[in-house]
């Protein structure tokens, strides 16, 4: 299982790169990471129409999607599409940021879990 994570290099421009999760435990139950910090959860939803310019992330954050994707370009100039059932660290709380959108004009509930 992976994780996008996007992040700020020391010149304040954004990247992908891919981490790939730890499991701490095998069990009856599945496999298991280690507890990971988190101190709160916060629900959106994003219109259909969603397209935001170049703005940093308001702090650090898994963003898990759950019905739809979203549409990330970094400032290296790579896109990804982070589609549903997908987890994303946002990092990029400084630098130019990161542009995100809509994927095929479907409007997008996910959950913010903040780790700051």
């Amino acid at each position: 299982m992976h994780i996008h994570n996007l992040y700020v290099d020391a010149d304040g421009e954004t990247h992908f790169r891919d981490i790939e999760v730890a499991w701490a435990h095998d069990g009856p139950g599945g496999k298991m990471s280690e507890r990971l910090p988190a101190t709160g959860v916060i629900f959106r939803e994003t219109a259909a129409d969603y397209n935001l310019d170049w703005h940093p992330a308001p702090r650090r954050q898994y963003i898990v999607n759950l019905d739809a994707g979203v549409q990330i370009t970094v400032s290296d100039g790579e896109t990804r599409t982070i589609g549903a059932g997908e987890v994303l660290l946002v990092e990029d709380v400084s630098g130019r940021g990161h542009l995100s959108r809509s994927v095929a004009g479907q409007v997008r509930r996910s959950i913010f879990i903040p780790i700051d």
